[in-house]
Parts: C-alpha cells; sequence; structure tokens
C-alpha cells in the first residue's frame, strides 16, 4: 500500500471544498482529491443562483424566509451566521473573477419561491458552473493546493477518536493511506443512492456510511429535499433540472388535465408533494411547465441551457407544456457538525452538502446552498488554520479490507438506506420504497 502525506486533506472538489482551500494559508500543505474529473460535482449544476443580502432592512425577511422554509426547524445561529456573512462572500467572489448578471444601475437580483423579495444573484442559469469553474481556477494557481482526481475514499484513519487521514482506492494507484493533520469532508449529497435525482450518480454517501461506520454522530439524515420540477425523460441516469427560478419568473404549474393547482412559489417540499398529489390523482407520470404566457426572447435568454436541453428532448421550452416530475435534489442533514465544521471526531471536519449545521432546517430555501457551502467553508478554513501548528503529523497505516469494492458500496448504502428509514419511515415509504419517483437505486 502506498503511504502519502500532508497537512489538510480534502475530500471532495466542490465550492465547499475549493474555497476552504483557497482560504488556508499558502504555507499550508493542501491535498484535495475527487471521486471523478475535478468538474463533477454537484456544485457545477445549480443553476438558480446565490442568495445574499441585499441590504438591512432585508435581514429580518431574509431570515423569516429561510426559517419558515426549513419549518421552524433550522438552527438560528447557523441562519443569523449564513445571512450576515453573505455579502461579504459575494465580495470574495467577485474578486475571483466570478460573474454575475449586471445592469447599469449595478447587480441584477432574482427572485425564487420562498424568497419575499428578489434577493439571488445570477450567471444565466449556470451560477454554479461560474462559481464552481472560477474557483478551481484560482486553486490552480495555489503552488500548496495539489488536485488529484479518480480517488475514492473508502475510511477514515483514526485512534482515540482523533482522525489521522483516510483509506484511498485510486484509479491508477491502488489503495492509499494519506496521513494528515486534518481531514476535511466535502463528499457531497447522496443523490447516486436514488433512480430519480438530480444529483451525479457518483455522489452516493460516503461520508455519510463513514460516520455511521465510525460512530462519527449525524444529523438530520431524514431531511431530504425532493425537488419539484425534474424534466420527465425515460432514459436513464442523472435527471435534468428545471430550475426554480423559472417558477420565480413566471412560469405556472398545470396538471394533466391542463388546471393550475399550486402557488408555484411556495416552498420546495410543498410545491414537490402537490405535484405528486396530481400525478397520483390522475396516475400520470409527470404534471406539465408552462411559460407559454412568457416572452420567449426573455425566456431563451435567460435560461439558455434550459431551453437547449429542452429543444434536446424536443420540447420548445418557450411555447411547449413541459413534462416534470419530482427527483431527489439536495440532502438538508448529514454529519453533524458546529458553526466551524467541527464533526463529533477530532481533527474531522465537514462542509457542504455532506454537513449539517442546522441552517436549513428541514427543507432548505432556494439558492441558499452555494452560500451556505461558502460561509461555512470558510468558517472551517479560519479554524483550522487557527490550531493545525499545534497538531502533529502522525503516520497510521490504513488497513485495506477484506471485503471486495462492490460488497463495501452495496453493505455502505444499505447502511444509510436502514437510517434513513429508522429517522423517517413515512418519508423512506413515500419516497424510496418502490416508487417510481424517488425509488432508491441498486
Amino acid at each position: 500500500m502506498r503511504k502519502e502525506k500532508t497537512d489538510v486533506l480534502v475530500v471532495g472538489a466542490g465550492v465547499a471544498g475549493l474555497y476552504l482551500a483557497l482560504n488556508l494559508p499558502e504555507q499550508v500543505k493542501v491535498r484535495v482529491i475527487a471521486k471523478d474529473q475535478l468538474e463533477i460535482s454537484d456544485s457545477y449544476l445549480a443553476q438558480g443562483g446565490i442568495a445574499t443580502l441585499r441590504d438591512q432592512n432585508d435581514y429580518e425577511d431574509y431570515f423569516e424566509d429561510t426559517l419558515k422554509a426549513g419549518h421552524y426547524k433550522n438552527r438560528l445561529d447557523s441562519v443569523r451566521i449564513m445571512i450576515q456573512e453573505s455579502n461579504e462572500i459575494i465580495e470574495e467572489l467577485l474578486s475571483y473573477g466570478v460573474e454575475f448578471e449586471r445592469s447599469q444601475e449595478g447587480l441584477i437580483y432574482t427572485k425564487e419561491g420562498g424568497h419575499s423579495k428578489a434577493r439571488i444573484l445570477h450567471h444565466k442559469d449556470i451560477t454554479g458552473k461560474e462559481i464552481t469553474s472560477k474557483l478551481l481556477s484560482q486553486a490552480k494557481k495555489r503552488k500548496n493546493i495539489r488536485l488529484d482526481i479518480h480517488m475514492e475514499m473508502l475510511d477514515v484513519i483514526a485512534k482515540d477518536n482523533i482522525c489521522k487521514g483516510v483509506l484511498v482506492k485510486s484509479l491508477d494507484q491502488g489503495w492509499i493511506t494519506i496521513n494528515a493533520k486534518v481531514v476535511i469532508f466535502a463528499t457531497g449529497g447522496i443523490g447516486g443512492l436514488f433512480q430519480n435525482t438530480t444529483n451525479y450518480e457518483i455522489l452516493k454517501g460516503d461520508a455519510i456510511a463513514i460516520a455511521l461506520r465510525n460512530k462519527i454522530a449525524l444529523q438530520d439524515i431524514h431531511c431530504i429535499q425532493i425537488h419539484p420540477t425534474a424534466l420527465y425523460s425515460r432514459k436513464e441516469g442523472r435527471k435534468f433540472l428545471i430550475s426554480e427560478s423559472v417558477r420565480g419568473e413566471g412560469a405556472i404549474l398545470l396538471n394533466p388535465v391542463w388546471k393550475r393547482f399550486i402557488n408555484e412559489l411556495e416552498p420546495r417540499d410543498v410545491v414537490a408533494a402537490a405535484i405528486k398529489e396530481e400525478m397520483d390523482k390522475f396516475n400520470s407520470p409527470y404534471v406539465y411547465l408552462s411559460l407559454g404566457h412568457m416572452d420567449g426572447a426573455r425566456i431563451r435568454e435567460r435560461f439558455p441551457s434550459i431551453y437547449q436541453k429542452c429543444s434536446e428532448e424536443g420540447y420548445d421550452f418557450t411555447k411547449d407544456f413541459i413534462p416534470v416530475t419530482p427527483a431527489q435534489h439536495y440532502l438538508m442533514g448529514g454529519i453533524q457538525v458546529d458553526l466551524d465544521g467541527k464533526t463529533s471526531m477530532d481533527h474531522l471536519f465537514a462542509v457542504g452538502e455532506t454537513s449539517c449545521n442546522g441552517v436549513h432546517g428541514a427543507n432548505r430555501l432556494g439558492s441558499n446552498s452555494l452560500l451556505e457551502s461558502l460561509v461555512f467553508a470558510r468558517r472551517a478554513a479560519k479554524k483550522v488554520q487557527s490550531m493545525i501548528s499545534r497538531i502533529p503529523l502522525e503516520l497510521f497505516e490504513g488497513v485495506i479490507p477484506t471485503d471486495s469494492y462492490n460488497t463495501i458500496k452495496e453493505k455502505d448504502r444499505q447502511l444509510i438506506l436502514d437510517e434513513i428509514k429508522r429517522k423517517d419511515r413515512n418519508f423512506y415509504e413515500l419516497w424510496c420504497d418502490g416508487n417510481q419517483l424517488g425509488r432508491i437505486s441498486s
């Protein structure tokens, strides 16, 4: 087995992992490993935008909107921090070259479901790609940051509940032990476990399963968001998300007999439940999204990638009734962390979708995911910076599993499913157990 070492190991190359790496000082050796290509992360797929505080008069409304969407189960300190630090995050993104839509008056803000006012910045309908690609470009310039691909974490290496590194399976080099002073989990969500998901298939909750195996505390693992509007398709693989911002701009939902049945700007879980009710009522695998009453030229300008994808599927996004169906989208729960990203295992942090600091409560408000990832990744980086000089780099070797890779992954999958079912049987039976909308994939 190969043995390697670094100061900080970041597992995952989405916005959370990259931003954390960029916020560490250049004298700290940072290694970022990705399970696939660096661009294969859900951060790249975020369409709608990134929410931010418009001004101090907006604070109470933004706070209430986030709590209402989260069914008032949010951690209040987390929400406060996310909102208060949002403007600093936007300024830093702009300094990295991120481009948001502008007019002569300045930045353009748009609105999405659950938001009481327009406070969302965007780059066409590919905001996640714009932000992530600019962060990746910056990371590639840093001499202290090493980026590796096709390296999959299979377990942590720990002693006395102190993380010493991880065991990795490399596509090219086989088993590798990577020791580190601090390890960061930034591995994304669990969409790859579902048949219908907007996530990349590789996102199967690797860090969640490792946490369960190593008794690292989880929080709200059953809080899984079903996005109301994925483009219906009989093709296998990831479902194409039609952003909530489309409804925010005025698109409406129609049932199979062409009747509107919901206020499209309700929070996602409310809209998804209403869609499922109509689908069950009419025994239909989809309902319709309609933009025919909107300006076609404006639609093509505002949503170019969505327009193109619908065209590839044979639909004119500006005129046709677009078949849409709910699909698994986002994990509000995850590995339990404090306000600085610390987990219940010493020297182990978690950021982004794989973590849970309680900011989203039971349901995420649209366009809060990129912001939350960036705010708390930066806080985690500051905490790591404050402690890393006092942590010795100790060399411990990982143990190659006796089970085959496929057996490990199947056991991990079942471990996560059992935990979801244990925490919320109703959700499991509604969206996971034999239901074609969100059926767990084998």
